[in-house]
């Protein structure tokens, strides 16, 4: 695993300061076994900012660094987050009708990125992804993304069934797609404040995002194959979206 020096911090202290400096922190690895009050302070006050924390063999951390990095790394991600609460504030701000979707647990960067670039090209206002389970917002994320990672507001959190909760009580309707159901994506009203949420390449949606969601709808697809790739579904959702939203302006 070779990572350029800037694109990480080692040792307990320089990550603990990273993190109370607020300092974009894509996830904290710690040692597996350590037990010492310092590395406790330190996933304490990553999990209190909604960073991840993830507990790995030393081998993985020395493949990161050879220097002592006293058994706790924080690799930092190439794109600062948005807070979901103050996104959907600045849209109704704006007069506009809010257009975000959600990844529920899209594990594969080059799908990620895909979706990102469709998401901007469609004029969504974001998109937001949980802490954990989730594919990694590196470089490759962004350059599969054309960029896109760096001009669309990102919104990480820690309980993606809270954020669609939040979402719900702030007007936005959300709307799963899954081919767990019948009804048609065509078949829906859209032109209202809307958050699509896509699955698990292989799951699909998580058990909460399916109770959670206001509507569940699927893709009508008249071919014998019976699904179509996550970021070529998000596609044609988002383009769906914009569409509806459209006619209802004009």
């Amino acid at each position: 695993m070779n990572r350029k020096k800037d694109q990480f911090i080692f040792g307990w202290h320089p990550v603990l300061e990273a993190i109370e400096t607020g300092k974009e922190i894509q996830k904290v690895l710690v040692q597996k076994g350590v037990r010492h009050d310092r590395y406790a302070q330190v996933t304490g006050y990553a999990r209190e900012r909604e960073i991840p924390v993830q507990y790995v063999p030393t081998q993985k951390l020395d493949r990161i660094t050879r220097k002592a990095h006293q058994g706790v790394i924080a690799i930092l991600s190439p794109i600062e987050f948005a807070d979901l609460s103050n996104l959907i504030a600045s849209i109704y701000e704006n007069g506009e009708t809010p257009r975000l979707l959600a990844c529920d647990g899209i594990t594969d960067v080059r799908n990620f990125g895909a979706i990102c670039r469709s998401a901007e090209c469609f004029g969504f206002h974001g998109v937001i992804v949980p802490g954990k389970g989730m594919a990694p917002l590196n470089e490759d994320a962004i350059k599969t993304s054309s960029g896109a990672l760096m001009r669309l507001p990102i919104c990480r959190v820690s309980v993606m069934n809270k954020a669609l909760t939040e979402m719900q009580e702030s007007g936005i309707e959300v709307i799963g797609m899954t081919e767990k159901t019948e009804r048609l994506i065509s078949n829906i009203q859209l032109s209202k404040p809307t958050c699509l949420v896509m699955g698990n390449e292989e799951k699909g949606l998580s058990t909460d995002s399916l109770r959670t969601c206001d509507y569940l709808v699927r893709i009508p697809m008249d071919g014998k194959t019976q699904s179509l790739n996550v970021s070529v579904s998000a596609a044609i959702g988002m383009y769906t979206v914009m569409t509806a939203q459209h006619r209802n302006v004009d």
